[in-house]
């Protein structure tokens, strides 16, 4: 076969895909809308991820026809058949030229070869990953923003909110005295319960997660705002500690956008490492290295 290889990264927020040629150069790149392989359980999910992988393949073969594809989606946990079709027949590609995974194995993948380190990731969620020599996927976290998914972006939006929320039973209008308060409202559309209500129980949770950008901007001013911030960084913090104490130390990599909202955040999880584990934030492009991985097989 010839051409590029297509990688997409899904995540709640959006969705990245980069065509790459076999030497690795990438030739094209975009996003569209944010998705996750959650939403099969519903019609309206899967009437929403269809579309997307639509309009996905539609913007791809503008730049080039792939000859295979690497996809990572969040939430995926192994049955893909169908989304295998979704993206395959509008690309027009055999069902067997389309590999999914999870989308926290394009990003380990990203930063290290399996078996050399650890993976913390912060996007919408969050989790702790280590694929280790024998290609076996190894966790920590990563169980969902209803359960935990601690200094995700979901996480963050969520706090932020709680504790509005609770000042306001105890001291209504105590908001307009709070800059995390007035840039969340802001970002929300206003000071009314039932916006918020709807925000965070009526949205995808990609939506609610980038409300952690109000709480960042607010984070200079706001004290209540920065102590949300280093707690999200002592949570990402825990699941490099779970990992190394289940498997032994290694350099650990951080990742994801929720980890770039503020110094704050990767400051204090730096600080709550022991010296002999090291620590590096990246920037990889989890969509860039999926290319590659599709450009190699093809």
């Amino acid at each position: 076969m010839s051409g590029p290889g297509l990688g997409i990264d899904a995540g709640g927020t959006r969705t990245r895909w980069a065509l790459a040629q076999a030497d690795g150069a990438i030739v094209a790149e975009g996003e569209v809308a944010g998705l996750s392989a959650l939403q099969m359980g519903s019609a309206d999910g899967r009437a929403t991820v269809q579309a997307s992988f639509a309009a996905l393949a539609a913007t791809v073969l503008a730049h080039g026809r792939p000859q295979a594809v690497r996809a990572g989606l969040t939430g995926f946990g192994g049955d893909g058949a169908q989304l295998r079709q979704w993206l395959a027949g509008p690309l027009g590609l055999p069902d067997e030229q389309v590999v999914l995974c999870s989308d926290i194995e394009i990003a380990y993948l990203a930063s290290f070869a399996p078996g050399q380190g650890y993976l913390v990731y912060a996007g919408t969620g969050s989790i702790g990953a280590w694929i280790d020599a024998g290609g076996v996927f190894q966790r920590a976290g990563g169980r969902g923003v209803m359960l935990d998914d601690g200094g995700g972006g979901f996480w963050i939006a969520r706090e932020a909110l709680r504790h509005i929320w609770r000042n306001e039973d105890e001291q209504p209008g105590r908001w307009r005295a709070s800059p995390m308060a007035q840039a969340v409202f802001a970002q929300i559309g206003g000071d009314d319960w039932a916006l918020s209500r709807q925000f965070i129980y009526g949205q995808e949770r990609g939506a609610v997660g980038r409300l952690a950008l109000a709480v960042a901007a607010s984070a200079e001013a706001d004290p209540v705002a920065a102590a949300i911030l280093k707690e999200a960084g002592f949570e990402l913090a825990r699941l490099a500690l779970a990992l190394t104490a289940r498997f032994g130390t290694r350099p650990v990599v951080l990742a994801g956008r929720a980890a770039t909202l503020h110094p704050l955040i990767v400051n204090t999880m730096r600080a709550a490492l022991p010296d002999t584990i090291s620590l590096t934030q990246t920037t990889a492009l989890a969509h860039h290295a999926a290319a590659r991985i599709a450009a190699a097989w093809t």
